[in-house]
């Protein structure tokens, strides 16, 4: 693949300009601030309004308690990270720590430590070996996992009362549903649709996986063109051409159309667990339910998604690794990790993290159930970057009148290298 080329002669180049002594002041410039502290340079992703402000908080209080060293974290929106980090890698400035949902690409390109190299065995222990076997690659774990989120159905129970419906179970009761909110009320949206560069892989999946298809096979090969994902992909751009979805599904993103679901302009969405603490912050009032993903193949399937905190191999000092597996030891602690996760309204990776959680909010214990049954992306393959934005390509050139087998015949050749 392009990207993993790209990457590979980047490889060779920062290799190259170390054996002829041109990397040795990066080492240093990592290792120490102009204090003489440690430092360690993280960059995490933008989850929702609460981000940075948590973010800020955190610094704050890790750099008090541990004098000897200075920690930076930059919070960038979901949007911009890739390029972000992209950009840093290319100019011999990658991170020390990166939160971020991939990590395969950067594992292949050798960019990665071992986590066990950098979280403490205290530390490790706690995460769910579940969520420890998403990002694992010959037989090494690369990545823990930073939270988890889940989907499903949520729907304004006002409107589908008005509107003389009930909660569609399948495709076809989906499309009943949207026609009748439509005849209703032509000024709400019945459905929401993302396929955004922020969340067009998701939607990728709600369909193909309801639908029998998915990204891989049993046996873990790319089954990106079967028949069962064109389907499910002409049917989800059947709606939009229909009038039932959001007007922009490629420019509209998750948080845009968690706003409209708030303020009533959309009577059902798939949104993740956290959309209830999204709708209360945003100040919104919605008399809503949740329920499983309309399917077409029988039983509901809901997607799982889980984001990762992973380690740069920047030539670090016995020292410098100290200082990050203190920065996964503190942002661990059970109570500030639990905070972390309440804070946006996610799923805790770590045991006891889930007992809190499902502790201090009953209705989360149900969505912790959910999320150890989904079906997880396929991250752990070292193509999984460019199939993302390949099925999002496919998405948006679909929208414009595109061809679905046409664009996915080729996704598929090219990820298979055909």
């Amino acid at each position: 693949m392009k990207k993993r080329l790209v990457a590979s002669l980047l490889m060779l180049t920062m290799s190259i300009g170390l054996l002829a002594g041109c990397g040795g002041n990066k080492e240093e410039a990592s290792e120490e601030s102009e204090g003489g502290k440690i430092t360690i340079d993280v960059v995490a992703a933008q989850y929702g309004n609460n981000t940075k402000d948590w973010w800020a908080g955190f610094v704050e209080d890790f750099n008090k308690e541990y004098t000897d060293y200075e920690l930076k974290v930059d919070v960038v929106s979901w949007n911009d990270i890739y390029t972000e980090v992209s950009t840093r890698i290319k100019n011999d400035q990658a991170p020390d720590i990166l939160n971020i949902d991939v990590f395969a690409d950067y594992q292949a390109d050798g960019l990665l430590l071992p986590a066990q190299d950098y979280v403490s065995e205290e530390t490790y222990a706690k995460f769910y070996e579940s969520f420890l076997d998403q990002s694992v690659v010959d037989d090494t774990v690369w990545a823990v996992p930073d939270l988890a989120s889940a989907r499903a159905l949520y729907y304004n129970k006002d409107i589908l009362e008005a509107a003389g419906v009930e909660v569609p179970a399948t495709w076809d009761e989906l499309k009943a549903a949207c026609e009748a909110i439509k005849a209703y009320d032509d000024s709400i949206y019945p459905w929401g649709i993302d396929m955004t560069t922020d969340e067009g892989q998701a939607a990728f999946a709600y369909y193909t996986w309801n639908n029998g298809g998915g990204f891989v096979d049993e046996e873990g090969n790319w089954t990106l063109n079967s028949d069962e994902n064109v389907e499910a992909v002409e049917y989800a751009i059947d709606l939009v051409n229909s009038g039932y979805t959001n007007t922009d599904p490629a420019n509209e993103t998750r948080y845009d159309l968690q706003d409209m679901f708030g303020a009533g302009q959309i009577a059902m969405v798939i949104a993740p667990n956290s959309l209830p603490t999204y709708v209360a912050d945003g100040g919104y009032e919605v008399n809503y339910e949740v329920a499983p993903i309309p399917t077409n193949s029988g039983e509901s399937v809901s997607a799982g998604v889980m984001d990762r905190f992973m380690c740069f191999d920047n030539g670090y000092s016995d020292e410098k690794i100290e200082a990050i597996k203190t920065f996964f030891d503190y942002f661990y602690d059970d109570a500030r990790y639990s905070d972390w996760v309440l804070m946006e309204g996610f799923l805790p990776a770590t045991k006891a993290g889930g007992e809190a959680v499902a502790a201090a909010d009953e209705s989360m214990a149900a969505w912790v159930e959910i999320v150890g049954s989904s079906k997880f992306y396929p991250t752990a393959k070292a193509e999984w970057a460019d199939v993302k934005q390949g099925v999002i390509e496919v998405e948006q050139n679909a929208l414009l009148g595109g061809n679905v087998k046409e664009l996915l015949d080729a996704l598929q050749a090219d990820i298979a290298g055909e």
